[in-house]
């Protein structure tokens, strides 16, 4: 089931927006070349927002210690992260940005828990 997390116009490109209306919070990306990708928002190495991240050739940096993550996939491309974080569907349909969560465990960093 596809859930409905906001509107394109709510999205910057190159930017992410955390959407904490499911546990564990999610971020979707708008890149510059306007796809859109969803991600777990917690980065894997320590309780930081993905969307607060930089965005750039379809990774996003984690801004607290420069883990970078690929946006398709959740693969971690860059230490001191060593897990990749858990990937979404993302459509845009009428405007409308709808995510297929995922059905894999969170991977979340040490201490963190989805309540």
């Amino acid at each position: 089931m596809s859930l409905r997390v906001c509107s394109i116009d709510d999205l910057t490109p190159g930017e992410g927006l955390r959407i904490d209306a499911v546990s564990p919070p999610i971020a979707v990306f708008l890149t510059e070349d306007g796809e859109v990708y969803c991600l777990d928002d917690t980065c894997s190495h320590q309780d930081a927002s993905l969307a607060s991240g930089w965005v750039e050739d379809c990774r996003v940096e984690c801004p607290l210690h420069e883990s970078t993550f690929h946006l398709a996939t959740g693969q971690v491309d860059q230490p001191p992260a060593k897990r990749s974080v858990r990937a979404h569907q993302a459509q845009v349909l009428d405007g409308e940005v709808y995510v297929e969560l995922s059905t894999a465990e969170p991977v979340l960093p040490p201490g963190v828990r989805v309540p």
